[in-house]
């Protein structure tokens, strides 16, 4: 009975592609946006905030209406998804540190045919937990190394960050808000003098992590490498 019941189905499927030429599908892709340039990845671990597009690429659609349910869920939790969208293609910022797994259900319907294409295995993104560090001393002498006083390389998940400088009577020199820059050792654009100076920064992990850091840093141009 289940033998012929198969074969039913095989044929009633034959019977519809033959009727309206191959069965429509998709191919859904997931781009993450880099430092460096766009990735098409099936998973992706990194910093965030992470820019991920996913695009559904329907194909032989022919006489076929489309209908798409992305779904964005946490581990265990792909009956409870936290966000449903029905485009065809979406974007979506990822800032919280932890892994969300992201799938896709497409039906295709012709009158009284139905055509549903869902996802085997999801795509997932993980947004790592946030770090960041400061050094003690730079050295803005122009060699072209450690020209700016600025968060080391290597931070992580930062989503908001402002920093400031200030001399040792409490007047701000300098303040900036973009993580990946920093102070080069001026002041109304000429050299403040070698010495100790102080910053103050505040910043926010994705992972809600506050951060603050109040420490003094000393400017040495007259460094020498050994």
């Amino acid at each position: 009975m289940k033998h012929f019941q198969i074969i039913i189905v095989i044929l009633c499927l034959l019977s519809v592609q033959s009727i309206y030429g191959q069965l429509p599908t998709v191919s859904p892709k997931m781009e993450i946006e880099t430092e460096t340039g766009k990735e098409i990845v099936t998973e992706y671990s990194g910093s965030a905030p992470i820019k991920a597009n996913f695009t559904a690429n329907p194909e032989n659609l022919g006489t076929y209406t489309a209908f798409y349910e992305w779904r964005l869920y946490e581990d265990g939790k792909s009956a409870e998804p936290f966000l449903i969208r029905h485009d065809a293609d979406m974007t979506y910022t990822f800032n919280q540190a932890k892994t969300i797994y992201i799938s896709l259900t497409a039906y295709f319907v012709h009158n009284t045919d139905t055509v549903e294409y869902a996802m085997t295995t999801p795509f997932s993104v993980t947004a790592y937990e946030s770090s960041m560090n400061v050094p003690n001393t730079f050295t803005p002498n122009g060699d072209g190394s450690n020209e700016l006083f600025k968060v080391k390389d290597g931070h992580r998940s930062i989503v908001k960050f402002h920093g400031y400088i200030f001399n040792r009577w409490g007047k701000k020199l300098f303040e900036w808000t973009d993580i990946n820059s920093g102070w080069d050792g001026k002041y109304s654009g000429n050299d403040v003098a070698d010495g100790v100076y102080f910053c103050y920064i505040e910043a926010t992990g994705a992972d809600g992590r506050k951060f603050k850091i109040k420490k003094a840093i000393n400017l040495i141009r007259k460094y020498i490498k050994d």
